[in-house]
């Protein structure tokens, strides 16, 4: 009953079956449930009414079977902003479930009677729902001394009409107690608050992108064009005009020679005309506090990156392991890369497993042999445009060959967007290894697997196959 790929089909026919409905809009999807299930019992599928399954046992390979009790104390925690409601089902010898709730306070007095509470009773399985931030002043509590699985609500969703927060905490115990719950990728306490300064520093470089459109469109109502002319406006020298047009914006006859540096020497005449404009006072008052506010946003992403710096000294050797990738030369970018996925690799089974993690995969959707959706999923939302901006990187270099020819041949076949999430999902897949093996990146193991064995043989058939694949239209000798 354990097996990963059905947790979610068990999970949900245990949810309907035992829920006591007898609704007739959900009766439908339970004989659904209830055949998906007898199928993997190899059992015939009308053999027993799904309502009855409860009083019949099921039999595999000739073995009774039931539902096994992995935690035979454990605990479900169903959380809110200003208190959590525990469950602690324990199961004794004879296979019989009892069930103790209690209402605790989120402050931290009575998260610390939680973890008492817990401890006295022995209970160090615990599983609760990831309900917005409310999880994580639970979880810094019962970290070190319980051992947490955090879940997505969907996986633990109670019946409608059937719902409490006490109901809420038993429904999520008894599927804990089965190992039917599906566990959220949790990296070390200080991975975390390196992820939560890395998350931060990306929603300020959002804010001062902000600023800098906002800008812009004040310089553009004002018909000031020195984007025309320079090649940043948040350059030196568009900076130093800038600062002295807003001293008096009616006066645009002062001399540029001297604000001016390089090359834009030579753009004097430009210039000139670039900024006879207009700029009311009401505009010129807006981008005072727009460029003080960029200002202030730059040094305060500065002081950030100081904390980030020091909080990730102590992961430098993975760090330039990580450097050594194509599109990852910045400190940030390879920081960023560990806050999300952290350092042991031990976590995920298999390279495949981030991948999907990461929403570098294609979705599964199909009904009736149709396949309805291909589309990644939504997972992963910090790292995957992390990834998805080396790799858009690296495929304008021409310095890394097996990565940029690869792009090219997904690209003539499946268009940009899809080869570059392929490309994403090829980094990611090198950091994997790299990070688990603790070796650099190794160009030569792509270079190998893209050159064909010298002794290969293919039917006609498998030719004609491969020559699709790569965009060519086959047409017969005779035509």
């Amino acid at each position: 009953m354990g097996c990963p790929d059905y947790r979610m089909t068990v999970f949900l026919y245990v949810q309907a079956v035992f829920s006591g409905t007898n609704k007739c809009d959900s009766e439908h999807e339970i004989l659904s449930l209830f055949k998906q299930l007898r199928l993997w019992l190899r059992q015939p599928v009308n053999a027993v009414s799904p309502y009855n399954l409860c009083r019949t046992p099921m039999v595999l390979k000739g073995v009774p079977m039931a539902l096994k009790i992995v935690y035979k104390i454990c605990c479900g925690i169903d959380v809110h902003k200003t208190f959590v409601v525990a469950c602690i089902a324990s199961t004794n010898d004879k296979g019989v479930t009892t069930y103790e709730s209690h209402r605790f306070s989120t402050y931290t007095k009575g998260l610390k009677d939680l973890l008492q509470w817990l401890l006295t009773r022995n209970c160090k399985d615990v599983c609760m729902e990831s309900t917005g931030k409310y999880w994580i002043p639970v979880y810094n509590i019962l970290e070190n001394d319980c051992t947490i699985i955090l879940t997505h609500p969907k996986y633990v969703k109670a019946i409608r009409g059937k719902k409490t927060d006490k109901k809420d905490a038993k429904w999520i115990a008894d599927l804990f107690k089965h190992d039917l719950v599906a566990g959220s990728f949790m990296p070390p306490a200080d991975i975390r608050q390196l992820r939560d300064l890395m998350r931060y520093r990306f929603k300020l470089t959002c804010f001062r992108s902000s600023e800098k459109n906002r800008l812009q469109n004040c310089l553009t109502v004002s018909n000031i064009q020195l984007g025309n002319v320079v090649s940043d406006t948040f350059g030196k020298s568009a900076q130093a005009i800038l600062d002295k047009l807003l001293e008096n914006p009616a006066d645009t006859s002062f001399d540029l020679e001297p604000l001016v540096y390089k090359n834009l020497k030579k753009k004097l005449p430009e210039l000139r005309d670039a900024i006879d404009g207009y700029i009311t006072p009401e505009q010129a008052g807006k981008l005072k506090i727009i460029k003080a506010h960029y200002e202030d946003l730059e040094s305060r992403k500065a002081e950030l990156e100081e904390l980030i710096l020091a909080l990730a000294a102590p992961y430098q050797q993975e760090l330039a392991i990580l450097q050594t990738t194509p599109g990852i030369s910045s400190d940030f970018t390879a920081i960023g890369i560990i806050s999300e996925i952290g350092t042991n690799m031990e976590a995920f089974p298999s390279a495949k497993h981030l991948c999907s993690w990461a929403g570098l995969t294609p979705t599964n959707n199909e009904s009736a042999g149709k396949k309805k959706s291909v589309r990644v999923s939504k997972a992963g939302c910090y790292i995957k445009p992390l990834l998805v901006q080396c790799a858009n990187a690296v495929v304008k270099s021409k310095k890394h060959p097996e990565i940029r020819n690869r792009y090219l041949r997904l690209k003539k076949r499946r268009g940009h967007k899809k080869a570059i999430i392929a490309i994403a999902r090829m980094l990611l897949t090198a950091l994997y290894h790299m990070l688990k093996n603790g070796e650099n990146y190794n160009a030569e193991l792509y270079r190998k697997s893209d050159l064909p064995p010298a002794d290969r043989e293919i039917t006609v058939e498998q030719a004609i196959i491969i020559a699709r694949n790569q965009g060519y239209k086959v047409k017969s000798a005779t035509a």
